[in-house]
């Protein structure tokens, strides 16, 4: 008899350990129907069954129970013999873009979720300050803050977005409308040129432009500058209501107001050529964006 395959013996020794064909499809970057067709293979190649199914439940026969610990040793002692020899082989990791105060205030403290899930999986941020130096063939997601509007690949909308007002923390008693934001000072960051006017717009009011006194050029060091006391800023409301959480010091200085910007996955590739771990961080990330919607 020829020798079982070696995809398939992961298969079976992954399902023997979950005992969910989806669970371990999942840790090893498949699908389902791809790690049940590869242990029917085994099964059909052995000649014996090793698993009963039913509806919802899975598990191993007698002849199952007997072959899974010297598949497990033996799949262990080729992962020691080829770190020992030729140290990790074909690690999986991703090169994450991102604009620098979504990963500041949004994404970085939620990696270590990711991280729980996919222990296996290296995480390689790349603040979009830094875009120069990554090469976009590098980059296996790229998430973006806009309209959608690009010159290359696809983009998929994986969240809307409001914008609000922000004090410091302990100004935030002497603010009851938006009125008391009209003579500043504001903070303007560069980039967002229409923050500032779109939330007085909507609250029926004009923009002085001379209440103006600091131009920067990220939410972080505007959020800094508010919370030392220093004027005003309108950001994304995620972003403040993250920071906040995070002790920053400032508050929320009025309501929300819709904008028409959002989060964008962004996609050169066909999705069917994206590699396992990318599909897993991306779904990930859409879960993140749901999960998250009270932040706006």
């Amino acid at each position: 008899m020829a020798q079982p395959n070696l995809i398939w013996l992961r298969s079976f020794e992954a399902a023997a350990r979950h005992l969910n064909f989806t669970e371990a499809a999942k840790e090893l970057g498949l699908t389902q129907t791809a790690l049940s067709l590869h242990v029917r293979t085994l099964e059909k190649t052995l000649g014996c069954q090793l698993f009963t199914r039913n509806a919802r439940h899975l598990a191993l026969t007698e002849m199952g129970l007997a072959y899974v610990p010297t598949i497990r040793q033996a799949l262990a002692d080729i992962t020691l013999a080829t770190t020992s020899l030729f140290g990790t082989l074909g690690k999986r990791s991703l090169t994450v873009k991102v604009p620098i105060s979504t990963a500041t205030h949004f994404l970085v403290s939620r990696l270590p979720q990711f991280r729980a899930l996919h222990p296996e999986i290296d995480i390689r941020l790349v603040s979009n300050i830094w875009a120069d130096s990554t090469d976009p063939g590098d980059v296996d997601v790229e998430i973006r803050l806009g309209t959608g509007a690009q010159a290359e690949g696809v983009s998929e909308r994986i969240s809307d977005e409001t914008i609000v007002p922000i004090c410091a923390a302990t100004q935030v008693s002497q603010i009851s409308n938006p009125e008391d934001l009209l003579t500043g000072p504001l903070v303007h960051i560069l980039g967002h040129d229409d923050h500032w006017d779109r939330y007085f717009s909507a609250n029926g009011l004009t923009m002085d432009r001379n209440a103006v006194r600091y131009y920067l050029d990220t939410t972080c060091a505007s959020i800094g500058v508010v919370a030392a006391g220093g004027g005003f800023a309108v950001v994304l409301t995620r972003f403040a209501k993250d920071a906040i959480a995070a002790g920053a010091g400032i508050a929320l200085a009025g309501e929300p107001i819709a904008f028409r910007q959002g989060h964008y996955l962004v996609r050169r590739k066909p999705e069917d050529a994206l590699r396992p771990e990318v599909h897993l961080f991306e779904a990930w990330l859409r879960e993140c964006f749901e999960k998250t919607k009270e932040l706006v």
